[in-house]
C-alpha cells in the first residue's frame, strides 16, 4: 500500500499492486485495475518510488530479481 495526496490535501492509501498506469496530465492520475482513477498531488517519478519502496519492502523486487538470475 502506498498513501499520496489527493488534491484537496486529504490523503489516501492505494493498493500499488492494483495501479494499472500513472499520467500527468497535467495533474498526475493514478488509474486503477478496478477502473477507479486518484488525482493526486504528487508527480510521477514521486508515485513511481512510492510504488518501488512498497514492492521492494514486501520482497517482491528481490523475488523477481531472483528469478530472473536464476533463468539465464
Amino acid at each position: 500500500m502506498i498513501t499520496v495526496t489527493r488534491l484537496n490535501g486529504s490523503r489516501v492509501t492505494v493498493n500499488a499492486l492494483l495501479i494499472e498506469t500513472i499520467e500527468e496530465i497535467p495533474d498526475t492520475v493514478i488509474c486503477l485495475t478496478t477502473g477507479n482513477k486518484i488525482i493526486v498531488q504528487e508527480d510521477v517519478p514521486a508515485v513511481i518510488e512510492k510504488i518501488q519502496a512498497y514492492l521492494s519492502k514486501i520482497g517482491f523486487i528481490q523475488a523477481t530479481v531472483k528469478s530472473h538470475d536464476s533463468e539465464g
